[in-house]
């Protein structure tokens, strides 16, 4: 980091050794659908019911032709004098690739951390979790000065890979001039359908800080033949005008806001809100689970709540 970076705050930018810290957290969670409680994000989402010998007995059902005879429930037969099988479930090889915004859009935070920072820690806890249960885990930086993509691969230099293009896009932020979200995205999406195949599970974090159908569309494509995840990060004061007046702006412009009326605030707050209730809507309908992270709580606590282990 230079001496001009230095002067920040620590959670204004990352470090590989503050990223590395994260490792700790991914011991608290897993991403294995059958260990997921109903109510979390991936209850049921990976496990492949199988017709045949599996590692873990899921349920009883009638005979369906095709089934494997070896399977029949005899007991449940004679008792109901119709035909029944046994299904088992298994654990089938879930490679991962995660795709994190390091944007110009992701270097804000009011109070606490950037969401570029946050979106570090998150990508960074998802991928040696995945390490962690055995699957191969890539990843791919999306930043304003260009792409970066690690292929998946099950080692633990690959994960130290990803985590120093993160820092180094991460430190761009300071002089890094703003890119269009969408056109980005869409390159994005066409690198990655060159890495994943079928059955892979993608995670973008963003701020998507502009919903688009055109970022809907390339969000669903990948959907047709993967596990997609959504995380948006957010900060409060981009749903929360403070109840005082202010300046903001950027480096071009700058906008006066008077935050005590009080209908401000809540067309403020109703926008953001609706906005992304429109998005989840619109991605649940293809069965792409989305969840938000906020800059100024733990990250841990967040990620502990929206992946609830089982009590199994």
């Amino acid at each position: 980091m230079s001496s001009k970076q230095a002067t920040y705050p620590k959670d204004v930018f990352t470090s590989l050794q503050e990223l590395l810290r994260m490792e700790g957290v991914s011991r608290h969670f897993s991403l294995r659908a059958n260990r997921q409680k109903v109510s979390s994000i991936l209850g049921g989402k990976h496990a492949s019911k199988l017709r045949g010998r599996g590692l873990d007995f899921e349920e009883v059902r009638l005979y369906s032709k095709g089934d494997d005879i070896r399977n029949i429930d005899w007991k449940v037969t004679a008792r109901t004098q119709q035909t029944h099988t046994r299904v088992f479930s298994e654990e089938k090889e879930k490679p991962a690739l995660i795709i994190v915004d390091q944007s110009k859009s992701m270097f804000f935070g009011s109070q606490k951390r950037t969401k570029s920072v946050v979106a570090a820690e998150l990508a960074v806890t998802l991928a040696f979790q995945v390490l962690k249960q055995g699957d191969r885990v890539g990843g791919i930086v999306m930043a304003d000065e260009g792409t970066d993509i690690i292929f998946p691969k099950r080692d633990r230099k690959n994960i130290l890979r990803f985590l120093e293009r993160i820092v180094v896009r991460n430190h761009e932020l300071n002089h890094s001039k703003p890119i269009d979200f969408a056109a980005s995205l869409k390159d994005v999406m066409a690198k990655t359908r060159n890495i994943v195949t079928h059955d892979f599970l993608v995670v973008i974090i963003s701020d998507f800080h502009r919903y688009s159908p055109e970022v809907t569309k390339y969000i669903k494509q990948l959907a047709q033949h993967n596990d997609v995840m959504l995380a948006k990060v957010f900060d409060p004061m981009e749903r929360n005008i403070p109840n005082e007046k202010f300046i903001a702006g950027n480096a071009q412009h700058q906008v006066s806001v008077d935050g005590k009326k009080k209908q401000l605030r809540k067309k403020f707050e109703e926008g953001f809100d609706n906005d992304f209730e429109d998005f989840k809507t619109e991605l649940k309908k293809h069965r792409i689970p989305s969840f938000s992270v906020s800059t100024i709580d733990s990250l841990e606590d967040q990620i502990k709540e929206y992946f609830k282990k089982s009590s199994k």
